[in-house]
């Protein structure tokens, strides 16, 4: 097969797979992960039950042995008036409402929505209808009993609580008590420099009786469409266990999902940058389930998780640690803090890439200070490790090169009997001992490197808003004014220059367009990208150019 028709459709593989290859591996309608641990056979969350009233359908079952949960729903709290309390760390600002405790909004303070207004911060949670996304978190109680879950509604004692200067913990507790004196104080904790917030209950049970109840939390939310046509990361659900590990939940396959109780683990909602995670008590066993909620015409989607039930003693207190939420960017070097939960920042199929090449970039970032030099440098080293394979396939395409004039006169002689040419030139290339898929190889070998560099890229949180030089104030944007993908553009064109003309005037059109379809699509990458590219390309042009003058000097 010709050198020339190989370099042209890889550089088109290359793009489609680029674009595409993740969102192929996570939307493809057969995709059905069959490895999933069916323990219970039946979903924790129906759809509706007898003793569920219509306005509680989120609120969570579990399997007992006798009984059925009693429900504090909406409706018992009719006339009493939601509350907001405002909790503001270092990083954090978020909103619990006095109506079952739940975390209605979250604020990142450190980072802005935009470089234009650093005053309007991300904000994940959020109780708006069109970006509707909570934490619920609650007690279920048996035998008639009542214990607080996110319908209930709880006392406080003040509804401002800000981290101090000097102050490492934060805590906000929430009353509620019963007529059958039981009592519950529902604690969040929050410390300095952290996105985890954990929540403890303290349980009192002054009723006379036994009761029997199980802690439970879940994140509720209507998902936004995607933003980008041409850039897509996966949102969606993941759930996290010790022996199947990381397993990704699509929305549409909420209503499909079984019921899987662990011995460790966590459930999030992730989403380009940022999660939301609830880590579950690891000390006891947890059934993750989901379920698709029809309000008002709008879906919602709920993926939560449930422990174990508990039995507390007449005239007995237990204190519970239940769970920790995390609600904040994909930082590597906090998500490391939870097992398992630095899967989140998604590379794909490519993961045993990408680690690496983020290790390598981090490294270099702590010491140079600036992600795009950074990057530049790690193209640098990526471009010595492959110098040897890169050698290789120019001194192939250089000695291309030099047989072109024979090429064509064997086009010359043979005219269009295709067949007639394909063998003279095949004789031609043993003649003079050259492999015409020399050039391609050390291509192909290296393609795997720089689709995981581009997932690395993708996902690093870090790069978000990070500025290189001049009018790039942001490497995960595209660049504003299009220089890099232009620059880009040229320096494939000097490449083609460099390499020998196809033979093929259809190959010769094909090499043609490719400059303008990379400038195009590369005009909509990510900057950090485009730059990647373009030094590399740079280095390429230089690397060839050394090695062609050699090879054509050589008789």
């Amino acid at each position: 097969m010709d050198n020339q028709r190989i370099l042209a459709f890889g550089g088109l593989a290359l793009i489609i797979m680029l674009i595409y290859q993740q969102w192929q591996f996570d939307y493809n309608p057969e995709y059905r992960k069959q490895h999933q641990q069916q323990v219970n056979h039946q979903n924790p969350v129906s759809t509706q039950s007898p003793s569920t009233p219509h306005n509680a359908q989120d609120l969570p079952e579990v399997k007992q042995e006798k009984g059925q949960f009693a429900e504090t729903a909406a409706a018992s709290n009719a006339g009493i008036q939601s509350e907001q309390i405002t909790v503001e760390t270092d990083l954090l600002k978020l909103k619990i409402d006095t109506v079952g405790g739940t975390i209605n909004y979250s604020e990142l303070l450190q980072y802005p929505v935009s470089l234009e207004d650093k005053k309007d911060k991300v904000k994940l949670l959020n109780i708006d209808d069109t970006h509707f996304y909570i934490a619920q978190s609650g007690l279920r109680a048996s035998k008639g009993d009542s214990l607080p879950n996110h319908y209930s509604h709880y006392q406080v004692k003040q509804k401002t609580y800000q981290l101090a200067q000097g102050q490492n913990e934060l805590r906000v507790p929430l009353y509620w008590k019963n007529n059958q004196g039981i009592e519950v104080i529902k604690t969040y904790i929050f410390s300095r420099d952290s996105y985890q917030v954990k929540v403890e209950y303290e349980v009192k049970n002054n009723s006379g009786k036994a009761i029997q109840f199980a802690s439970y939390e879940q994140l509720q939310k209507k998902p936004q469409g995607r933003k980008s046509k041409f850039l897509y990361t996966y949102s969606g659900g993941v759930i996290y266990d010790a022996t199947d590990k990381y397993q990704k939940i699509k929305y549409e396959d909420f209503s499909d999902f079984q019921s899987k109780t662990v011995d460790a683990g966590w459930l999030a909602l992730i989403q380009h940058y940022f999660v939301t995670a609830w880590v579950p008590n690891s000390q006891e066993k947890n059934t993750y389930y989901t379920k698709v909620i029809n309000k008002n015409g709008n879906k919602r989607y709920l993926l939560g998780s449930i422990s174990g039930t508990k039995v507390l003693s007449p005239n007995k207190a237990i204190n519970i640690k239940a769970a920790t939420l995390f609600v904040g960017p994909k930082e590597q070097h906090r998500l490391e803090k939870i097992e398992g939960l630095r899967l989140v920042v998604d590379y794909g199929i490519l993961t045993i890439i990408s680690d690496p090449l983020f290790w390598a970039l981090n490294e270099l970032y702590q010491i140079l200070g600036n992600w795009g030099w950074a990057i530049i440098v790690l193209t640098l080293l990526i471009k010595l490790v492959f110098y040897k394979l890169s050698e290789a396939s120019y001194r192939s395409m250089a000695r291309m090169r030099k047989l072109q004039p024979k090429i064509e006169a064997l086009k010359q002689r043979y005219g269009d009997d295709r067949q007639k040419m394909g063998m003279a030139q095949m004789e031609l290339f043993k003649k003079e001992k050259v492999n015409p898929l020399g050039g391609c190889l050390p291509i192909f070998v290296q393609m795997p490197v720089f689709i995981g560099l581009y997932w690395m890229i993708m996902e690093t949180v870090e790069l978000r808003q990070a500025p290189w030089i001049l009018w790039i104030q942001d490497l995960s944007i595209a660049d504003p004014y299009f220089i890099l993908p232009l620059i880009m553009g040229v320096t494939m064109i000097i490449q083609q220059r460099l390499n020998p003309a196809p033979v093929d005037p259809i190959q010769q059109k094909i090499m043609m367009i490719l400059p303008i379809v990379f400038t195009f699509f590369f005009a909509f990458f990510p900057a950090g990208l485009v730059l990647y590219w373009v030094v590399n390309n740079i280095l390429s042009i230089s690397q060839q150019y050394y090695i062609t003058r050699i090879v054509l000097a050589e008789k």
